[in-house]
Order: C-alpha cells, then structure tokens, then sequence
C-alpha cells in the first residue's frame, strides 16, 4: 500500500496514532479518548502529558467534534489508499441512567440482568467506569458480595442465582479499577467488607476466590495500619490456602504480594506461620522457575525467619535448606542475597549441632564458599563470609572453607 502523509494534528500526543474520539482536556489540548482516559485512570496519572499541567482525577473531557469530523473526511477521501473510515464514538453514560439501572434491579434475576449491563458499560470506556463509580456501582455491587453471609437462608434453587451474582460482582468489582477513596469506603469502619471477602475465599469456587484476593491486595494497598495489625489468624490462613490451591497465576501472584505487604506489620509473621506458609513457600520454591516469583518467595521467607516460630517451621521441612541454596547464584542477584540472608538467619540462631551438619551434608557449606569466589555481589559475599566464620569449626572438614576463615 503506498504511504501517505497523515495530518499531525490528528495524531494523539500520548499514543502517536490517528484519534478515534478526540477530546479536549481544561489545559486546552486534544487526546484520543481512550489514550488520555488510560493516562489518567489506569496510569493513575495527574498531569497534562503535553503541558504537564496538573489535571484532577474527575476533569471534563469535551469532545474536539470539529476535529473528528476533520478526520473521517480525510479517512473518506483516502479509502483508496485502505484507510477505513473512523466510526461516530458512543457518547460515555451519565450518572443518572446508571443509578436508575441500579435501582431498578430488585430481584435476583433483575440483578444479573443489571450487572451484565455494567459489565458492557464498563468496557465502553474509562469514563464509564469512574461514571459508574460516582453513581453508587461500588456500594450495589458490594451489597451483592455480601449476600454470601445469608446463603444459608435461601432455597436450594436461589443459591445457584446468588453465587453467580456473587461471583459476577467480585469481578466487576475488581475490574472497575475502584478509586483509593473508593475502595477505603469499601474497607469502612469496621472491616466487614474483608471478613466478607474472607467468608468468598473460604467458601466460594475457584473464579470468586481469585477475584477476593485481587480485590484484598487493591483494599490492602491504601488500609490504615491499625486495619492491617488487627488482620485475623484465618484470614492468613484462607490466603495460604489460595497459594497452595493455585487458584490461577495472577491470584498466586497477589496472594504473595499481599503477604509481602502484611508481614512486616505487627505479629503478622506469626499469624503467617501458624498458618502453615513457610512449608507451602518451601514447596512453591521446589516447583519455582519465574523469577520474579521466586525473589518474592525468597523475599517471605527471609521475612518469616526473621521469627523463631519461622525458623523452626523452616528447619521442620526437609527440603528447606537444600532448595534455598540452590537459589543462589541461579535466579538473580537479590534472591541470592534473599536467600544469603536466610541461612544467615539460621546460622545465627538456630545453628544446633545438627543443622550445621545438615548445612555441611546438604553441599550448602559448598555453595557459601563458591559465593567467595564468583561476582554475586558485596552484599552476598559479605553474608556468606559472616555465616562461615560464624560455625568454620563445626565445618574444617569442608576441603574449600578458606583457610584464612578456620
């Protein structure tokens, strides 16, 4: 096809392709829609890509409709060339029909019907979403969520209904993209929204499950700490069970970023304990070849050793110290360092006569020392360097402990 010259001024600044819905920020500049809607919702970006001009969140999109009729004119007149003409874009909805959608959804099966009406309102565009939001989506659809905690009290035939209006919301929910705002209503005073995630996790099928630990790892992210500290032993629990059922990749991945966010804070390493992940991560790191999942499982267990309840739970499982080691120098500088700075946790603290024998048996002494030897960085070497001067009479028999460490 031969190439022709297109116009700049129909090309979108951020995206540098021909505008399909211009429209016009307040700082006076024309974007596609689509691209600037990205820009601002999904980039949780607060500027002007152009003026660098600060723009809020909610800021009026004005369709540029002189611009666009410019160019299907163009389009028109260059079919020849197999340019297709740009289609008239959809208008976004306003907040008025979507709470009459809402409310007028009463019933179970009204509700269904409602909420695959949203699911194609939101697909529209960016706009639609934050529309959706400011006109009560987020409450009408976690009220929907929260009907799990009376399953118990409807018929045999409604529960089918309700679980897939149940599981129907948890992933518009997630979907939606809820603002920070939006989704610290939804956390609220009490917490009762979690609980009710916790109540999906415990009970609901393997879509819903996933959907609650993505929705738990957005509310996460923005909870107050005293929210955080105060997380329940079973709320650990549901998740080191999400993480040993691999309820999908992406859930797997947000259950172990969640843990990475929740340990740190308070007795949270040792709820995670009791609750059983320091072997589940032990076998996740048996089967583990992704690297960026095997710096966060090395990442957990590192944190969860920092504990004596973890240490012990570690030293409990046969292949804990054997697979750590191997780890090292084979992902990555920090998971070497991640799982440099376990064994160091052991050596210091949990290094009885059997352990260290065990270290020397399993090659982990061995592979301490080749760390001496290769560039894996200072942190590394400075680590290992510790852990052997630390036990190098328990291991003089080791034929490659330096000499300079006995």
């Amino acid at each position: 096809m031969e190439e022709i010259d297109v116009p700049p001024y129909f090309l979108c600044p951020i995206s540098l392709e021909i505008m399909k819905d211009p429209v016009i920020v307040p700082t006076g500049i024309t974007y596609d829609r689509e691209s600037i809607e990205k820009w601002l919702f999904a980039g949780k970006k607060n500027t002007c890509p152009v003026t660098k001009q600060e723009l809020s969140a909610d800021c009026d999109l004005t369709p540029n409709h002189t611009l666009r009729r410019l160019i299907q004119s163009w389009c028109t007149m260059n079919a020849s060339y197999g340019i297709e003409r740009i289609p008239t874009p959809k208008p976004p909805m306003n907040k008025t029909q979507i709470a009459k959608l809402i409310k007028d959804a009463k019933s179970p099966q009204l509700k269904i019907k409602c909420l695959q009406k949203l699911r194609s309102i939101a697909s529209e565009s960016e706009t639609n979403k934050r529309v959706m939001e400011a006109a009560g989506a987020v409450e009408f659809l976690a009220s929907i969520v929260m009907t799990i905690n009376t399953l118990e009290q409807v018929s045999d035939d409604g529960v089918e209904v309700l679980t897939r209006a149940i599981s129907e919301a948890l992933g518009m929910l997630y979907n939606l993209q809820v603002s920070e705002a939006g989704l610290k209503s939804l956390i609220g005073k009490n917490g009762e929204f979690i609980e009710t995630l916790l109540r999906v996790m415990q009970n609901g099928n393997y879509e819903s499950r996933a959907y609650a630990v993505l929705l738990l790892k957005s509310m996460i992210e923005v909870a107050e700490p005293m929210r955080i500290i105060s997380l329940r032993t079973e709320f650990f629990i549901e998740l080191v069970q999400g993480l040993k059922d691999q309820i999908s990749q992406q859930a797997s991945k947000a259950v172990l970023q969640l843990l990475v966010q929740l340990c740190p804070w308070g007795r949270n390493k040792v709820k995670a304990v009791e609750a059983g992940a320091v072997s589940v991560l032990i076998e996740r790191l048996l089967d583990c070849s992704e690297r960026r999942t095997c710096e966060m499982v090395l990442m957990l267990l590192d944190m969860l050793c920092g504990c004596a309840e973890g240490r012990a739970e570690f030293l409990k499982h046969g292949a804990g110290l054997a697979i750590v080691s191997k780890k090292i120098l084979r992902v990555s500088q920090m998971a070497s360092d991640r799982a440099v700075r376990i064994l160091l946790s052991i050596s210091k603290f949990s290094a009885t006569p059997i352990v260290l024998q065990e270290m020397l048996q399993l090659g982990v002494v061995a592979k301490l020392c080749l760390t001496l030897q290769v560039d894996c960085g200072e942190k590394v070497r400075e680590k290992a360097k510790e852990i052997l001067k630390l036990h190098a009479r328990a291991w003089k028999s080791c034929s490659c402990l330096p000499n300079n460490l006995l």
